[in-house]
Parts: structure tokens; C-alpha cells; sequence
């Protein structure tokens, strides 16, 4: 295969696409450079279909490169890449969700696409141009699927919107949000805003949406020029072609005639009573099948598609009358359940259920050195605000092994913190790193959501000053090829079906913090995406009233069992004598207090306990390691060296100053040490830091001056006969002799 280039000027920079370089013995490979980041796609189908399988077996993995950000992993015993980071799940399952929908609902054949980051140049990020990439290989292989799409980035800076703003800018904007389709129908959304009116991040889809015509354009001339023909990977067995329409049709018929006896007989509020219904038509469509004496290989392609064919029949009914199975309008949110300080020991906690589906989330504070390390190929430093998602089989009513997050967790929690990020407060008011977990105990629609609110009402619960409480709902759709749709509030199980859609929106009452869109369509067209926006936010407005009627702003103080945390803010050439020689300080003082102490770079330094004495303690030997001694204070001091010419007393930790002899008493002293010993505890006060920074201090000026004192003569020395000089050293290790 020959190597082809195509390029366009885009967003201000240059697209270029790239094939028949890379990975030749896929199915299809190309690059996409944008910038100085390279991202590598392939896509490959097996040969054969897995026995069995009654899905679509679509994997879409991204692959952090360290190298291409010309790093080297931080851990010191483990150099390579190892599990995907989260960035790296959350980045294959955005462009997972984009293309997905595009294939054959009958597919069964297992595709792949993987996207291999080969340069990032940090300014910008490789999940539009891994878009790009996955939709231009798709669009290049015999692969079935009903693209091209494209997808782009959309920021705010300063109010105005702007195409792929590069990282530094982006993070420092108003909104980051990607979106995939065409310019008429979107296809999928992912969205963090800072609180951004409903219509502004509708008129910023749109902005994004104009802005794919290009690339679009771009790939479907790739296409013609160098693409394969589509085909069908597994052609059916002759006998399996002439049978299947008939047992399909069959099935489709006698599960028609029982459908108003069965599905619409009676109203069916809870999750159970669906579940026993579908397992219901499940039994009597494999009896027919076993009577049928259908064949093995055609019972199970039925008994994978007889669940469409019931909630085909929901989503009609949804369109011919606006009944949902439930009894709910279509505006209607699911009875509502919510409840705060439920766990007794926890800093926080919150139980939010909206029909079926339950979460209790809880909140963990901690010192700020409990922070997260971030070490990935786009990201270094560390995350204060952790949300964390997880659902056990139990949360479905099922059982299974129980393993670490899978990338469905990984995205639903990454979902749900970016939605409380906006209203956090600020760390210089509240410095603790903050921990919430979202335990799903019942999933029945949208438990992403409700880990929104839950996290909202744990975090109110912990007395966390966030700004503003936020509330999330999904929204779904009931439409058919006839071109007839219907939003519905508040998404559920088996309304989930074809030609739905799960339309995640999150935010305060001012504004959207998070959004989430994928689809069972070929795309969503604007007048659905704006009637989705208008019942979206009177939806929201009704959870975010539910919520204030329990707890409408955050608790005045913080769960006892919390720790606290002391700022205090020092001189940063101080830090030193904080930590000391190789940790030896600090190290000590919490050993001794049992405190953690976190410092800052700029000199403030973070003391945290839930022991008050331990605290206080700790507090103020930081603050006496650190004092700048001032002329005119007073101190306790302990004699730590005599000399002829005066005594040196430590005053604080690390720091002494020299009581001259003639300032020990009113009365003359010939020696310090006929009236002082090492050990002593002494009264001082500072008489004046000389311009070399030594402490010179006094004893008698705290004592009562004799009466009729009178200052004793000077000694008189000729040259010849005066004593040696002895200079006295400075610093935070106290004063030296100096020779």
C-alpha cells in the first residue's frame, strides 16, 4: 500500500492523515497528527464470531505512550507502562461511545480499534485527533459500520468560544467540552463546564458542531481515494438465511399478541416487577423455539434480539399514547428518597434513591499531603478532590466475582467529580485533600447521576463549604425510523432500547458543571437536543429543591471524628529548619505529637490532627523554630555554653543568643560561671539583633535596678595588654566561636 498524506488548515493549526506507513497487517491503520501530537489507529475484525454471544463485542482501547511525552515513569522499580491509567480508559471510552453506534445492531464478529499515542506535545490533546483517527480507519476498512464522523474540542476563554483551545488554555477556561457526529446530528457529548447557562452550552454544541464540515469532508475523500468496500464479515449459512426471517417474524408475532396482557396489563413501578416480566416473555419464547425445533445456531440469534423487540414495543407505545410502563408523564422523576448522617463515623454521608436505583456516598477528609500524585503521559502533579464509583453484582440483583473498577466505574466516577469540581472551595480556604465514594446499591437508570447528588448531599453533610449544591438527571428518547420522537425525563431500564438515547446533565441552579450523551442512534438532531436541554433543567431545579429540603447548605461545623488543619505561614528560608538535616525535624515532631505536616514551596505550612493537644503542641514548635526573634521579647531560656566573656542561652529551638557577662546581674559578675551553670533556666530579653543577625539578650534588665546604682568603671587595658577578640558566629544553628 502506497503512502498517502492528506492535510488541512483547522482551529489554526495543521491536520494532517496519514495510511500505508503503519501496521500494515490490519484491517485498516492511519495516522493523525495535529500539532506536534501523533496519534496511531488501527482497526481489525476477527475472522470468526465467538460461540454464544448475543452482543456486539466492540473494544476501543487507548494506549498512553510515555515516550511520546519524552518521559520516563516516575516509580522507581517499575519503568515500563503497565494497567491503563484512568485518563487512558476515560479517553478509549469517549471515543467508544462515538463510534459504537455506527455499527450493525446485528454484528457479532469481535472489532477492535486501538489508538496509540506516538508524540504528545502537550499543547494539544490527543483525544480529538484519536477521534479522528478511529473514525478515518473505520471509514478506510471493509469494516460494516455507517460513518465518517468527526469530532472536535469547544472552550470558553473570556466568553467567546473557541475551536481546540490548546491545553494551558483550556484548563484555565470556562468550559471544556468534545463533541462527535456532524454538523446535523451529534452523537456523542463530554462536558465540564463552570457553571454555564443551559442556552450558552447549546449554542457552544452548535459552535462545534459548524466546525466538523471539514474534517468530515477530509475523510470521505480518504475514503474514495484509498478505502476498502464494506462486507459482510460472516456470510450467514444458506440455511440460516432461508429460517431466520420466518422464526424472527414468528417470535415478533407471538410476543405482539401478548403484549397487552403481559407488558400493559397493569402499571409497573418497580424493577422487579419488569424483570419478572421480560424473564416471562423470555420463557415463552424459548418454548416456542424448542416446539419449533428451531436451530441451534438461529434460537440463540433470537434469544439475543427478543429483548429489542420488547422494548420496540415500549418505545411505540411511549410515541402513540406517552405511556411510560411505570405510569409516569414523560416529565416525571421517579419517587425520590434522600437522607443525610447516616453513618456515624464518616465525615459525611448521603443516601440518594430515585426509583430503583440507591447510592450512599461518603466523605473522607484528610491532610493536604493525601492528595493524589498524578503521573501520566498528559498530566503531572497532584489531585485534592477524589470521587470514587463502585457497584458490586448486587447492584443488579446478580452475582459475580468481585474485581478492581472496571472502565464503566471509571467513568461514571470521573463523571460525577467533574460535576461537584466547579463549586469546591478554594484550597487556601479549606486545604484538605477530599475523598467521596459513591456505593451503588441498587442500578436501575442513571446511577451516575444519582452518585451526583448523593456526593452533593455527603459533601453538605461534612460541612465542605461548597458553593453551591448540584443535582444531575438523564434523559432518554422513545423514536422509530418513521421519524417520530419523544425526550423522557428521568431514564430507566428497559426504556433504554433502540432508538434511545442516555443524556446526562448535571449542574446548579445557575448553570451546567457536567455533561454526558451517547446514543442508540445515528445521531441526534437539534430539535431533540434542545427539548432535552428545556426538560433537563426543570428537572434538575425539582431534584435541587428535594435536596435543600433536607439539608440546604453545608453543616456550620465539621464531623467530630474529622481532622483540623492549622495553617500557619512562614518565611520560606525557614522552611529548612522546619525539616532539618535530612528530615530529622519534622520527622521528630510528628513523631512526637503524632500530626501530619505538609509545607508548601512558598512557606505555608499545614498541621493536621484529630488530637487537639497533639496539635497544639506540634503548632507551636513549628512557630518557635520559625520565630524571627524581635528586640524587647522576653524568654524562658536555657544556659547551653559559658564563656569568660558572657553565657549563651537558647531561647527557642535552634536559635541562641549571648548574655554578656555584664548583663548577667547589676552587681559585677567576674565569671558567668560563678553565677550560672550549664542547664540553667533563665529569664531573657532581647536587647538587639546586630547587623551580622547574632541575638544579644539580658538577664538584668528584668531584674530590679539596686538603688543609688551607679555603672561600675571600665577596666582599662593598654594595647599591649588587651585580651584576644572573640567573635561571636550567627544562624539558625545557634552562635560559634569564630577564629
Amino acid at each position: 500500500m502506497a503512502v498517502k498524506q492528506w492535510s488541512l488548515e483547522w482551529g489554526g493549526r495543521t491536520l494532517t492523515i496519514e495510511t500505508g506507513k503503519f501496521a500494515l497487517q490490519t484491517n485498516a491503520s492511519c495516522t493523525v497528527r495535529y500539532g506536534d501530537t501523533v496519534i496511531l489507529a488501527t482497526a481489525v475484525i476477527s475472522k470468526q464470531t465467538r460461540p454464544g454471544i448475543d452482543f456486539f463485542p466492540l473494544m476501543v482501547n487507548f494506549e498512553e505512550k510515555l515516550y511520546a511525552a519524552g518521559k520516563i515513569k516516575g516509580s522507581r522499580f517499575i519503568k515500563r507502562e503497565g494497567r491503563p491509567t484512568d485518563d487512558a480508559v476515560l479517553s478509549g471510552r469517549l471515543v467508544d461511545r462515538a463510534i459504537r453506534p455506527l455499527f450493525p445492531t446485528e454484528l457479532r464478529n469481535d472489532v477492535q480499534v486501538i489508538l496509540t499515542a506516538l508524540s504528545y506535545d502537550t499543547e494539544n490533546d490527543p483525544q480529538v485527533p484519536a477521534l479522528i483517527a478511529a473514525s478515518t480507519a473505520l471509514a478506510l476498512s471493509s469494516i460494516p459500520w455507517a460513518g465518517p464522523i468527526a469530532g472536535a474540542r469547544v472552550g470558553r476563554v473570556d466568553g467567546a468560544w473557541v475551536l481546540n483551545p490548546k491545553v494551558a488554555l483550556r484548563e484555565s477556561g470556562e468550559a471544556d467540552i468534545i463533541i462527535a457526529g456532524t454538523p446535523e446530528r451529534i452523537i456523542m457529548v463530554e462536558a465540564g463546564c463552570k457553571e454555564i447557562p443551559d442556552a450558552d452550552v447549546l449554542a457552544a454544541l452548535r459552535f462545534g458542531a459548524d466546525s466538523l464540515g471539514p474534517i468530515l469532508s477530509l475523510i470521505k475523500q480518504i475514503a474514495a481515494e484509498a478505502g476498502q468496500p464494506k462486507v459482510n464479515p460472516v456470510p450467514e449459512k444458506p440455511e440460516q438465511a432461508a429460517q431466520l426471517p420466518a422464526v424472527e417474524q414468528a417470535v415478533r408475532a407471538l410476543i405482539a399478541g401478548k403484549i397487552d396482557a403481559w407488558m400493559f396489563d397493569r402499571v409497573k413501578p418497580g424493577r422487579a416487577e419488569r424483570v419478572a416480566m421480560v424473564e416471562r416473555f423470555g420463557a415463552a419464547v424459548r418454548e416456542y423455539l424448542t416446539g419449533a425445533a428451531a436451530e441451534p445456531e438461529i434460537a440463540a440469534v433470537i434469544l439475543g434480539r427478543f429483548k429489542h423487540y420488547l422494548e420496540e414495543h415500549v418505545t411505540e407505545r411511549i410515541l402513540s399514547a406517552g405511556t411510560r410502563l411505570d405510569g409516569r408523564a414523560l416529565t416525571d422523576i421517579r419517587p425520590l428518597q434522600i437522607e443525610v448522617g447516616l453513618l456515624p463515623r464518616t465525615h459525611g454521608s448521603g443516601l440518594f434513591q430515585r426509583g430503583d436505583t440507591q447510592v450512599l456516598s461518603t466523605v473522607t477528609l484528610g491532610a493536604p499531603g493525601d492528595v493524589q500524585t498524578l503521573d501520566t503521559m498528559e498530566e503531572e502533579g497532584t489531585k485534592r478532590y477524589m470521587h470514587h464509583y463502585s457497584d458490586t453484582p448486587a447492584s443488579y440483583g446478580e452475582t459475580g466475582p468481585l474485581r478492581g473498577p472496571g472502565n464503566r466505574a471509571i467513568g461514571h466516577g470521573a463523571l460525577a467529580e467533574r460535576a461537584l469540581q466547579p463549586v469546591l472551595p478554594a484550597q487556601e480556604a479549606f486545604p484538605y485533600a477530599i475523598r467521596v465514594v459513591s456505593e451503588v446499591l441498587g442500578s436501575n437508570g442513571s446511577s451516575s447521576m444519582a452518585s451526583v447528588c448523593g456526593s452533593t448531599l455527603a459533601l453538605l453533610d461534612a460541612g465542605v463549604p461548597v458553593q453551591k449544591p448540584v443535582a444531575g438527571i438523564a434523559m432518554g428518547l422513545a423514536s422509530n425510523a418513521a421519524g417520530q420522537w419523544r425526550v423522557l425525563t428521568d431514564l430507566q431500564d428497559i426504556e433504554d432500547g433502540p432508538g434511545g438515547m442516555d443524556f446526562k446533565i448535571a449542574g446548579t441552579r445557575d448553570g451546567i458543571t457536567a455533561i454526558q450523551m451517547d446514543t442508540k442512534t445515528h445521531g441526534l438532531t437539534w430539535e431533540v437536543v434542545e427539548q432535552t436541554f428545556r426538560q433537563s433543567q426543570a428537572a434538575r431545579g425539582q431534584l435541587l429543591d428535594a435536596i435543600a429540603q433536607v439539608i440546604a447548605a453545608p453543616r456550620p461545623e465539621l464531623s467530630p471524628y474529622a481532622p483540623r488543619i492549622v495553617t500557619i505561614h512562614i518565611n520560606p528560608d525557614k522552611i529548612r529548619d522546619v525539616i532539618g538535616p535530612g528530615g530529622k525535624m519534622i520527622n521528630k515532631i510528628i513523631a512526637e505529637t503524632g500530626v501530619d505536616i505538609d509545607i508548601e514551596d512558598d512557606g505555608t505550612v499545614f498541621v493536621t490532627s484529630d488530637d487537639a493537644a497533639g496539635m497544639e503542641r506540634a503548632v507551636k514548635w513549628i512557630e518557635e523554630l520559625t520565630h524571627e526573634v524581635q528586640p524587647g521579647e522576653q524568654y524562658e531560656g536555657t544556659v547551653v555554653r559559658l564563656e569568660d566573656f558572657g553565657a549563651f542561652v537558647q531561647v527557642l529551638p535552634g536559635q541562641d543568643g549571648l548574655v554578656h557577662v555584664s548583663e548577667i546581674s547589676w552587681s559585677h559578675v567576674p565569671r558567668p560561671s560563678d553565677v550560672l551553670k550549664l542547664g540553667d533556666k533563665v529569664k531573657v530579653v532581647v536587647r538587639e539583633i546586630d547587623n551580622l543577625g547574632r541575638i544579644n539578650l539580658s538577664i538584668k534588665q528584668l531584674l530590679p535596678k539596686p538603688e543609688g546604682w551607679t555603672p561600675p568603671p571600665r577596666p582599662a587595658f593598654d594595647r599591649g595588654n588587651r585580651p584576644p577578640h572573640r567573635g561571636f558566629g550567627g544562624g539558625r544553628g545557634g552562635f560559634r566561636n569564630g577564629r
